[in-house]
């Protein structure tokens, strides 16, 4: 099951501005992809850009977006507008998720944070809304955030395939790790999957859509983001594939059911590392295990961590594969543990 998401309408070259205005006032014309022309039959078409299936049209899947960049960088956008002793502290680099710009300013460009949102808005059209990011916040990861330009901070975020509903202001989204969230939708094939720390579904939603598993039962303790895997399911059509749980790892992860587990998050994973063992089948099974490690202990500690656990409940381990997926913080990486329990 894949759902459809770059999608376009082909319609005939003297109808089409007509109908591409009427997409654009009913906020249904992707902004983001190019309008291209195509020749059948000696007739010429627009193939216009969507975002979901319009009522009397027959809708196509996009087999070459081709996306629009920003005609100028965001510094090129303040250079009129801010002393060269501050532009060189501009943002280089921002999120964006659905349609909400996600930032981060430095504190000495604080009371220019209304103009940087502004300027931003402009370089996205699609876009209605910008956020500053000041950081992730307590055991249930909840982003402070503010809106500095524009409004409306819930959006709906498409990737790989997958449809993800969220409010950027109450839950986190990372689009840093999408290699891995990737290669976790196609190794679950006729699996029972345990995704222990879902969120709104970051990996239960990609191996419900991509990998045909048996079941997934997806755990998160926020209610918040606990509503959103919810809702998630529903919008990619996998209810039938993934059962949602609200609760504490510590206490409701399943024992002895899964071919595969995944420990998606950071910063305390290895005090759920019992639990994770424990979810595998007596006969073993993948475990995918996350963690925030020091540069000079960057495999060494997590491999160690796994070990330990493993032989404390009387299991082998055998290390499939190790992987950096980006740094954290200064001197601190992401990393991925896939370990075969026995």
């Amino acid at each position: 099951m894949q759902i459809e998401q770059d999608l376009i309408i082909c319609v005939p070259i003297e109808e089409a501005e007509a109908i591409r205005t009427w997409l654009l006032e009913s906020k249904v014309l992707d902004m983001d992809r190019k309008i291209r022309k195509t020749t059948e039959n000696g007739k010429k078409y627009l193939l216009l850009p969507v975002t979901e299936k319009v009522k009397g049209y027959t809708c196509f899947n996009d087999q070459m977006p081709e996306i629009y960049t920003p005609n100028k960088s965001l510094k090129e956008l303040l250079a009129n507008e801010m002393p060269v002793q501050e532009l060189v502290k501009v943002p280089a680099g921002w999120q964006v998720i659905g349609t909400v710009i996600i930032v981060t300013i430095p504190e000495d460009l604080e009371h220019r944070k209304m103009l940087i949102g502004e300027k931003l808005l402009q370089m996205y059209p699609r876009c209605s809304c910008v956020v500053k990011d000041k950081g992730i916040q307590g055991a249930l990861r909840l982003p402070t955030r503010e809106v500095i330009a524009g409004h409306g901070t819930e959006t709906t975020h498409k990737e790989n395939g997958c449809t993800f509903k969220l409010d950027v202001a109450k839950v986190m989204f990372s689009k840093g790790n999408l290699a891995e969230k990737k290669l976790m939708s196609v190794v679950a094939h006729d699996e029972v999957v345990v995704d222990m720390f879902a969120g709104i579904g970051y990996f239960s939603i990609p191996i419900a859509v991509h990998s045909s598993p048996k079941k997934i039962i997806s755990i998160e303790l926020n209610p918040v983001s606990f509503s959103y895997l919810q809702e998630n399911i529903r919008l990619n059509h996998v209810k039938s594939l993934v059962e949602p749980i609200l609760g504490d790892c510590a206490i409701v992860t399943p024992e002895g059911v899964a071919d595969r587990v995944i420990m998606g998050y950071v910063g305390t994973t290895h005090n759920y590392l019992f639990k994770g063992i424990k979810a595998l089948k007596p006969e073993g099974g993948i475990l995918h295990y996350h963690e925030t490690t020091p540069e000079r202990l960057v495999f060494e500690r997590p491999v160690n961590r796994i070990r330990e656990a493993a032989l404390e409940i009387g299991k082998e381990v055998e290390i499939v594969e190790t992987r950096r997926i980006k740094k954290y913080s200064p001197g601190v990486w992401h990393v991925v543990i896939d370990a075969k329990i026995m």
